[in-house]
């Protein structure tokens, strides 16, 4: 059962009704339905072949799912699927905990900017694409833009240089916890919405709007401030089919077919 804490950020920034006992409802849904809906099995996570394919997933799961890509997976494999090119995968190492957030979050800043970099070291002529759900949703915005810096997420940190970043081709997100207003790339219900932590105006995605698809619905709780923690459920099932043509359309568009 996830511990809930009245002291904690995340907690005081949620709306009063959805917190108390009804926020560990509420996270426990999350928990138990995001872990029911994900394929299992660490072959979801491997790398496709010894080489460097022409193109690499690299996905952040949400919070409280176990290591792996988790629900996102299936977007994952759509994406593999869109392209005859070879598509290897890798999901980011994080602890993906809610309480406490800030120490998850921090640790994820780290470690997918660390991801990041070597993937491209490794393989300078891929294209990468990032896809995240909830506070991987985060991740993938944070190691573009930079992170923290937010009450309740600790320090702020830098982007990955733009050496590294030039790199990725497409981005999804999924609630992501950070989401900004009525920018070019919300899309979903809740366009005009802003998540729990915002964006620093130094930290915006803006810069990267082209690349970027990210999905948030109104009543979602974490990116859209709502009172409804199922709207934050269900992104893979109803947007998977908008966000992997988007992915692929960039793919192409670099030459990959």
């Amino acid at each position: 059962m996830i511990s809930f804490k009245r002291s904690s950020i995340v907690a005081r920034r949620i709306p009063k009704k959805v917190t108390g006992a009804a926020a560990v409802l509420a996270f426990g849904a999350l928990g138990v339905a995001t872990l029911a809906i994900a394929p299992s099995g660490a072959s979801a996570t491997a790398a496709s072949g010894s080489g460097c394919a022409a193109v690499h997933v690299l996905a952040a799961r949400a919070s409280t799912e176990s290591s792996g890509p988790g629900i996102i997976t299936s977007l994952v494999s759509k994406i593999q699927s869109g392209v005859s090119a070879s598509v290897s995968t890798s999901s980011v190492d994080y602890p993906a905990l809610l309480f406490p957030y800030d120490t998850s979050s921090t640790a994820g800043d780290t470690a997918i900017k660390s991801e990041l970099t070597a993937q491209v070291q490794k393989c300078p002529s891929q294209k990468i694409v990032l896809v995240g759900y909830s506070q991987g949703a985060q991740l993938v915005g944070d190691v573009l833009a930079g992170g923290g810096g937010s009450l309740g997420l600790g320090a702020a940190s830098a982007p990955v240089s733009s050496s590294i970043s030039s790199h990725v081709v497409a981005v999804i997100q999924y609630g992501d916890p950070r989401h900004m207003p009525n920018t070019s790339f919300d899309k979903g219900t809740a366009n005009g919405a802003t998540g729990l932590f915002p964006r620093t105006s130094n930290q915006s995605l803006v810069p990267f709007a082209s690349k970027i698809q990210s999905y948030c619905d109104t009543g979602d709780p974490f990116c859209a401030g709502g009172l409804n923690v199922f709207a934050h459920l269900d992104y893979t099932i109803k947007y998977d089919s908008s966000a992997t043509p988007f992915v692929v359309g960039k793919l192409n568009a670099a030459g990959i077919h």
